[in-house]
């Protein structure tokens, strides 16, 4: 099972209120890992990421994916060493991409990540 496969995991887990549908597609590059739907009937996209270090690896697809849709688009990284889940705002996507793991996250750890997402459109 890959990484992301497996952090998807665990944030299907602490978010059971969110409808999750993984999204494998590949007519369409760029396209997120994950389409949600919260308790307030919002839709939003989720990009998967897990890094082993500081730098987080995009394709030109996605970056280009995430400056087309900057609202409701997030990118949710996991630091292999620490652990440590942290979620992106699509719209830093080129801030992202040049600073790494250094960017502040708008949310720290899986249970606040998910508090957001079900947060979106209330």
């Amino acid at each position: 099972m890959g990484a992301e496969v497996k952090l998807y995991k665990k944030l299907k887990e602490f978010t059971p209120q969110i409808i999750w549908n993984r999204i494998e597609n590949l007519s369409i590059p760029g396209m997120p890992d994950l389409l949600g739907y919260n308790t307030s009937g919002h839709f939003f996209t989720v990009e998967l990421k897990v890094t082993k270090g500081n730098k987080i690896r995009f394709s030109p697809h996605q970056i280009s994916f995430h400056v087309r849709h900057p609202n409701n688009t997030f990118i949710m990284v996991e630091a292999l060493g620490p652990g440590t889940v942290k979620l992106y705002r699509g719209s830093r996507i080129l801030e992202l991409d040049a600073c790494g793991l250094e960017l502040e996250a708008c949310c720290l750890g899986l249970e606040a990540c998910g508090l957001l997402l079900d947060s979106l459109g209330a």
